[in-house]
């Protein structure tokens, strides 16, 4: 299996459409049909929008096989030297991260975040496992959030609260700042 099985599977498991999930993604129905047969793949904005809408992370989306890589227990453990513990913009997930990145500037709307930050939490074959932690406004509100993690693990603390980021609503594939 490859990642355009995995997609259709994983849709059909959420008993969503080609077209509904199309409507979710902002993208045309033949877009998703495309993935699905293995002629192509999203754009990096896409796939994370795809993850968060089926609900999986990117590594079960583009595994070999459709069940959820093993992580192992030294990668769960967030008292290892160089690990935090960080919360994400949802409160859905928990991550136990060894490194965060920033994303590029999104081309985006006005009500739209610009910047993601992510963390890294896992590595694999796939590449690395990472896990969207906020959504920001401007590049300073960004920075000053990576500095203060920095600060957090110079520290030796063991968990961080995000700071900085925005809040944002997610409907139809489309995030928006709440104000």
């Amino acid at each position: 299996m490859g990642f355009g099985e995995n997609l259709r599977q994983l849709r059909r498991e959420r008993r969503l459409s080609q077209e509904e999930l199309a409507e979710r993604l902002m993208v045309s129905r033949q877009a998703v049909s495309k993935w699905e047969q293995g002629n192509g793949y999203p754009e990096v904005e896409k796939l994370l929008l795809l993850s968060e809408a089926l609900d999986v992370s990117l590594d079960r989306l583009m595994a070999e096989s459709a069940e959820e890589p093993e992580m192992h227990a030294a990668s769960r453990d967030s008292r290892q030297p160089g690990r935090i513990l960080i919360d994400s913009f949802d409160g859905k997930s928990v991550v136990s991260c060894y490194r965060v990145q920033a994303s590029p500037r999104f081309r985006t709307g006005k009500d739209e975040p610009k910047y993601a930050l992510f963390g890294v939490d896992n590595s694999s074959f796939w590449g690395e496992n990472t896990t969207v932690l906020g959504w920001y406004d401007g590049e300073e509100a960004l920075e000053q959030e990576i500095q203060e993690i920095k600060k957090a693990l110079a520290g030796g603390c063991v968990s961080y609260t995000l700071k900085y980021a925005v809040k944002v609503k997610r409907r139809w594939g489309k995030i928006k700042i709440v104000k």
